[in-house]
């Protein structure tokens, strides 16, 4: 049962929020720091948009939450499956740079829904449960604190429920799958002409009585197609003919990697290089479930999750799985792309499934892979955690390299008191060890261009940055991310692209005066490799990472 909320007026409440983190210092690289213990809401869903906010939200129906709405505001929603009227938020908007939330107002129900970012920032949302199933949702990025979500009744055509979100080149999003939903379609719609759109492939992966092939895996790969991943097959989807392109081999072992056997995936850092031409991209999926194991669960034997990666290299002609194997085994987790190109996976169980108390066994150590190094020395444990995040935990990259981490919540309700695993309303930031205090004279900072600047494609971007050591000049990388939607074990449109590296971009390293330096990169040479958007720009050195700074392209 939820504890009584807190109002967001108290001044008591306000110097909590805004006390300074707690450092939990642990064996392993890295440190965690607990930021808030209380945001009133459970971490469902996390986007960070350009402002350096971060929208959180969970789901209308769990009652109250443990933060009120502002000014008396209360939701009257007769459709509510749960409480009727209810004057708490089930949104908030953290400051990064003030450690600070603010209550937000959803009117229909998010719960398991899906999004990702717009083309001048906003964060477009989808779908949902009940009366939130057809709905749209729109948050404006802004540094007032006047922002909220926008709402807009039954745009979609379909029912998306467990839904996934990827923005493609011309800037609109597909919206693929969900529960009952062996289709996909657009948004936003052009002058209502926009239907769905069948993709057999995903009745074709669909286990009637599991459905473990939700929230799908989806990747604009650099020829303009669509990575498809669910259950244990991929294919290559060309989304303007609607028609397969190429059907990837079974990944080895046969299991399946998506919800509720919930493995996590990324698109592995795409270089650009000299020519400004990407021919090679590649996917890791990473842990899950055992085939069997939702049934196992349901019967309370609770099956050791998959401590497999599988990394195919998705442009290949005779494209193939190879296999390695995670220090841990886990089910749940987030993998999360870092500013110098290795991924931290991070929360989750090591035995399970996803769903409500399914889940069993914390996994309380992240760990980051090294894409670039030998097979045998890819993995390596960090420091742990000693906060569970179990079901329907999150993970997003901040600008200054850390990873913000919240959520946890395998209950149907907020649950304190007699939950196995209660509901978690804490936020903690993961610091990788390139923000280690050995670290500050190899960290760049970018003096230009300013944040927020507006690039072009294919152009050549000069970058001036500082470094209080001495430069090595072939151990510098430019990278481009683009800010995920997290949810449910998968990150919406997580996208890396190195934009020069090593020698190629050494070359062109110029002293600018004492310890400041000039390099010179290409964007991106089209909206195939870098949609329209904002992206966080960093400069990496010896594989630190400066802050980022904001930049958009279109």
């Amino acid at each position: 049962m939820a504890t009584t909320p807190i109002s967001i007026l108290n001044p008591l409440l306000l110097l909590l929020l805004l006390s300074r983190p707690l450092t939990v210092a642990a064996p392993g690289g890295g440190k965690w720091d607990l930021l808030l213990s209380n945001i009133g809401v459970s971490a469902m869903h996390m986007q960070l948009l350009n402002n350096d906010r971060v929208i959180i939200f969970d789901l209308t129906d769990f009652g109250p939450s443990n933060i009120s709405l502002p000014n008396n505001r209360c939701r009257n929603n007769s459709r509510d499956l749960t409480l009727k009227i209810d004057c708490t938020a089930h949104s908030v908007e953290y400051n990064v740079v003030t450690n600070s939330i603010r209550p937000l107002y959803i009117f229909t129900n998010t719960w398991c829904s899906s999004g990702a970012t717009m083309v001048d920032g906003s964060l477009l949302q989808t779908g949902g449960y009940n009366d939130g199933d057809q709905n749209t949702r729109v948050f404006k990025a802004c540094t007032k604190g006047a922002c909220d979500w926008q709402e807009f009744d039954h745009v979609l055509t379909k029912r998306r429920w467990y839904a996934t979100n990827h923005i493609l080149p011309d800037g609109r999003q597909i919206i693929i799958g969900g529960t009952g939903q062996f289709n996909y379609e657009f948004y936003p719609k052009r002058s209502g002409a926009d239907l769905s759109y069948n993709l057999p492939f995903l009745s074709q992966t669909n286990d009637p009585r599991i459905e473990n092939n939700l929230y799908p895996f989806v990747f604009l790969n650099v020829d303009g197609n669509l990575f498809i991943f669910a259950n244990n097959r991929a294919i290559l989807f060309d989304y303007i003919k609607g028609v397969v392109v190429r059907n990837y081999p079974t990944i080895p072992g046969g299991d399946p990697r998506n919800y509720p056997s919930s493995g996590s995936a990324v698109l592995l850092p795409l270089h650009l290089g000299v020519s400004n031409i990407v021919t090679a991209a590649e996917v890791l999926v990473c842990g899950g479930a055992p085939k069997g194991s939702f049934t196992s669960t349901s019967n309370g034997n609770f099956i050791g999750a998959l401590n497999t990666c599988g990394r195919i290299r998705i442009t290949d002609p005779n494209p193939q799985w190879v296999m390695e194997s995670m220090p841990l085994a886990r089910v749940m987790g987030d993998m999360v792309l870092l500013p110098n190109g290795n991924v931290l996976i991070v929360n989750g169980a090591s035995s399970g499934v996803a769903g409500w108390d399914l889940g069993r066994d914390p996994v309380l150590t992240p760990v980051v892979y090294r894409p670039n190094n030998p097979v045998e020395s890819r993995f390596e444990n960090q420091a742990s955690s000693t906060r569970p995040r179990m079901y329907h935990s999150t993970a997003v990259l901040l600008r200054d390299g850390r990873v913000l981490v919240s959520g946890s919540n395998p209950n149907a309700y907020y649950s304190f008191a007699r939950a196995r695993f209660p509901t978690d309303l804490t936020v903690e930031a993961f610091s990788p060890d390139y923000l280690d205090g050995g670290s500050v004279n190899l960290r760049p900072s970018i003096v230009s261009p300013a944040s927020r600047a507006n690039i072009g494609y294919g152009k050549q971007l000069p970058i001036t940055f500082t470094v209080k050591g001495t430069v090595n000049k072939n151990l510098l990388m430019v990278t481009m991310v683009a800010p995920a939607f997290s949810t449910h074990s998968f990150s919406m449109n997580q996208r890396l692209l190195v934009l020069g590296s090593g020698s190629e971009i050494g070359a062109s390293l110029r002293a600018r005066g004492r310890s400041s330096y000039q390099v010179r990169v290409r964007t991106p040479g089209s909206s195939i490799l870098a949609p329209p958007g904002y992206y966080l720009l960093f400069v990496v050195h010896q594989d630190v990472p400066s802050q980022g700074i904001w930049v958009q392209i279109k």
